[in-house]
């Protein structure tokens, strides 16, 4: 009777253990991905609707559990904001155990050309918890942009395109001072003395390389595109840059500037009726353009049109007369395909 009590007594406790060892260190995950990120925003700190979340998340179906767990490792005392990785085959409590650590996985920010505060703004807005209008209202307030040195001319300044890693509840604030700190050690001394040299402030480089960005893909032929503007610049002569009539009409879609863009366009960003550099940039350019911008070729050049091959590259010219034949030519090919 003891034999069979024990036995008995024996089954009951591996099989509590078994059901334990299920609950606890068996995978939790519901999901088929490899990972899926967790999301706690600042108002959604709270037990109810992290409960809430991990259940509407598909994180996992044992949310009874995952309280209970949370519950004795004082979890719910201080539930701290994030992006967190959950990966697949996760248990209870190494669930718990990443959501009290606070342990993020910070988001990729790529930033690659924007033409307007907008575009970035709606763009930061998607991937990081503030919402786009939070981005749009820093870029936009004299005083937020002073305390970084800038206007809300030149706010895109700052933005150097490149890879950052940065958190998701990162303040509005936070990150564009972030975004700062990278321009700055963008700038070295050495990217200053060039700039210097060429009669340019950073900013005013950065604005250059923003038209130049605008008008070749080529990145070869940039210096040469640098070299036309500052030498018209040098001489007293508009820039009459086709991208900047875009950026004032905010329309880039046009495919072809014409007079009627032109006297549209009333803004200091229309190069065809204001003198120098606009008031800021038209895009954020890459680094290879604004590097292309700071090593400018020495030329004689003042105008550039498109070459009649359509190979994305430019035919340059000294003169007015070379610069018809030029434009003439172009014109003569696109007319030829447009009649096919």
């Amino acid at each position: 009777m003891l034999k069979k009590l024990l036995l008995t007594s024996g089954i009951l406790i591996l099989a509590a253990l078994a059901i334990l060892y299920f609950l606890f260190f068996t995978s939790a995950t519901t999901f088929s991905e490899k990972t899926r990120f967790f999301y706690i925003s600042s108002t959604d700190a709270t037990k109810a609707r992290v409960l809430k979340s991990l259940a509407d998340s598909n994180i996992t179906n044992r949310t009874g559990l995952f309280n209970r767990v949370a519950d004795r490792s004082g979890y719910w005392t201080e539930i701290k904001p994030g992006r967190y990785e959950i990966r697949q085959g996760m248990n209870i409590i190494q669930v718990v155990r990443l959501l009290q650590s606070g342990k993020q996985s910070p988001v990729k920010l790529v930033i690659n050309k924007f033409r307007t505060r907008e575009d970035m703004a709606k763009r930061l807005g998607t991937i990081f918890e503030p919402d786009s209008l939070a981005f749009i209202r820093f870029l936009e307030s004299p005083d937020s942009l002073r305390s970084l040195g800038l206007d809300t001319n030149t706010a895109m300044t700052m933005i150097i395109p490149n890879t950052y890693s940065i958190f998701w509840n990162t303040s509005v604030n936070k990150l564009y001072r972030r975004l700062h700190q990278e321009s700055s050690e963008f700038w070295t001394a050495e990217r200053v003395a060039k700039a210097t040299a060429l009669g340019l402030t950073k900013d005013q480089a950065y604005t250059l390389a923003s038209i130049v960005e605008e008008e070749s893909n080529k990145n070869d032929e940039k210096p040469v595109i640098a070299s036309v503007y500052l030498n018209r610049m040098q001489k007293h002569m508009r820039l009459s840059a086709d991208p900047t009539v875009k950026f004032a009409l905010k329309d880039f879609s046009i495919k072809r500037i014409r007079f009627k863009h032109i006297s549209a366009a009333v803004s200091p960003y229309n190069t065809y009726t204001n003198y120098g550099l606009p008031p800021g940039p038209i895009c954020t350019p890459s680094i290879k353009t604004i590097d292309a911008v700071l090593s400018a070729a020495d030329t004689d050049y003042l105008f550039f049109c498109a070459r009649p091959d359509f190979s994305g590259y430019h035919s340059f010219a000294s003169n007015e007369a070379d610069h018809f034949k030029n434009a003439k030519a172009y014109q003569k090919a696109l007319d030829s395909l447009l009649l096919k």
